[in-house]
């Protein structure tokens, strides 16, 4: 019994270390205060947007929460004013996976709201299926949705300036790939699905750059964050007998929301990093990619084909 108990404490005091010193991951340590700013989150119903949102609006931020669901949109936002004190808190309706539903929301936005001082391009989807225009969902809603959202806002931010944009993109952009043939893959099999997943969150990095590029000297800086293995719904769709005996090791092994929030809020907030705009972040610090992740040339010709992609004129 003694031996036992004494194994059981070894474990846990090396589940302890392993946790607090590879697991959690940095935290942002700014205190900036965003009194009289306002911040867009999008997907912040759930996860690490609804954590990014909450540690905005303890800053003292005006938040608007654009999420596709209303009732747990409005529920989030109900959440945040209560843990945060801060009754600046708003869910507005937005589909990304719909040009229509985005340029509603850009315009009920830019009416309702004089400024615009931080877009957090949060959300993410992995799944069977296309968008209402016909593009495939992980891709369009990933990439593109952010991509004309991001477009439609952007002259708000500059008259904000100096203001702020993050891209939620991923570790996974390792094995992603942009092949201008076949950028609209059908999405069916599991194995496209997550090809999908890799080649929008190298898109998100990619389009991070070419942003940094166009936005030179308007004081308006762009940053690409990749938020650690978190536990939150994106894999919700996976399959059932994938999923089930993960679980267990998932609750000890993956960030927790809050934790994997962290090198978005730090990119949001952080006095200094201007000279990083276009950048990666990770662990809330800058890191190299790989070649393939920093091409400026397939940057450049990826903004234009989603140009055409989503009708944008020149």
């Amino acid at each position: 019994m003694a031996a036992a108990l004494l194994l059981l404490g070894i474990a846990l005091l090396l589940y302890v270390f392993i946790y607090y010193n590879f697991i959690r991951g940095r935290q942002c340590g700014s205190d900036s205060s965003l009194d009289g700013r306002t911040v867009l989150v999008t997907g912040a119903n759930i996860g690490i947007g609804k954590m990014t949102a909450l540690d905005m609006a303890k800053r003292g931020a005006r938040v608007i929460l654009a999420c596709r669901g209303k009732e747990t949109g409005e529920a989030a936002a109900y959440d945040i004013r209560t843990q945060s004190g801060n009754n600046q808190v708003l869910f507005m309706k937005l589909d990304l996976a719909s040009i229509a539903s985005i340029q509603s929301f850009c315009k009920a936005f830019l009416s309702s709201e004089p400024r615009l001082d931080i877009l957090i391009n949060n959300a993410g989807v992995e799944g069977k299926g296309k968008t209402e225009d016909g593009f495939n969902l992980v891709f369009g809603v990933n990439h593109l949705g952010h991509f004309l959202l991001t477009h439609l806002l952007l002259d708000r931010l500059k008259q904000c300036s100096p203001s702020r944009i993050v891209v939620l993109a991923s570790s996974a952009h390792r094995r992603g790939r942009i092949d201008f043939k076949n950028l609209n893959l059908s999405g069916e099999s599991w194995r496209e699905i997550i090809q999908a997943y890799c080649d929008s969150k190298l898109a998100n990095i990619l389009f991070a750059r070419e942003l940094a590029n166009r936005l030179q000297g308007t004081d308006v800086t762009c940053y690409s964050v990749h938020p650690g293995v978190v536990r939150t719904s994106l894999g919700r769709n996976l399959p059932k007998w994938f999923l089930v005996p993960i679980y267990p090791f998932a609750w000890l092994l993956l960030k927790t929301p809050m934790e994997g929030a962290q090198t978005s809020i730090y990119c949001a907030v952080q006095e200094g990093i201007e000279m990083y705009s276009g950048r990666y972040f990770a662990n809330c610090q800058v890191q190299q990619v790989k070649p393939h992740a920093r091409d400026d040339a397939v940057a450049k010709k990826l903004w234009e084909v989603s140009e055409d992609l989503l009708g944008i004129t020149k």
